[in-house]
């Protein structure tokens, strides 16, 4: 007698694959979700994040207001500079005026006596004053730093000024003939130059 022999497959759960790759990505659906609920519930919102652009703005408009504050202290002191700079420099002029004015009045006390003697028909009298009156105009213009151009030698197209030229035997050319005008300096500054005559 002959005994018949069944073959049973025995299906171990972890053993299929299907099964497996289904399980694992329940997992990772599931930790998805935990991730998103925990990003949802987050201490950092979105008002958070939306301030920190607010506050760099608020920084940048302090210090422009700093720096613009700054600018119009610096401006104001600078037109109070220019304006104190403005009233000294009319004052030294005033006074300037004023110190030359009152030098200049002997030399007009001299004209008036130049006159009255002028007036008397005494000649000699009018000469010696109208000579105290230009002896005391200069020394009044010296005093204040005004001095005589020379007008001798080679002509200076820098304090001269040639009137004409003229021909002149013996002379070398450019060299000055005659004075029509003479000519004064201010420290370096040309008041008039001197007008003169040039050899050719």
């Amino acid at each position: 007698m002959t005994e018949g022999r069944h073959n049973v497959e025995v299906h171990e759960p972890w053993g299929d694959d299907d099964a497996s790759e289904e399980a694992v990505a329940a997992d990772a659906e599931a930790l998805a979700e935990e991730g998103d609920e925990a990003t949802a519930s987050s201490p950092i919102s979105d008002e958070a994040t939306a301030s920190s652009p607010e506050s760099a703005l608020a920084e940048a408009e302090a210090k422009r207001d700093e720096y613009l504050a700054g600018w119009q202290r610096t401006q104001a002191d600078f037109d109070n500079y220019r304006k104190r700079a403005a009233r000294e420099q009319q004052m030294f002029a005033a006074r300037a005026a004023e110190r030359l004015v009152a030098r200049l009045l002997p030399v007009l006390d001299d004209l008036e006596r130049a006159i009255e003697a002028a007036e008397q028909h005494e000649e000699a009298k009018v000469v010696e004053g109208v000579e105290m009156t230009k002896s005391a105009l200069a020394a009044a213009l010296a005093s204040e730093g005004v001095v005589e151009i020379a007008a001798e030698g080679a002509f200076d197209p820098h304090v001269h000024e040639a009137l004409l030229t003229q021909p002149a035997e013996g002379i070398e050319s450019g060299t000055i003939l005659q004075v029509v005008q003479r000519g004064y300096k201010l420290g370096d500054a040309v008041l008039r130059p001197a007008r003169v005559i040039v050899a050719e």
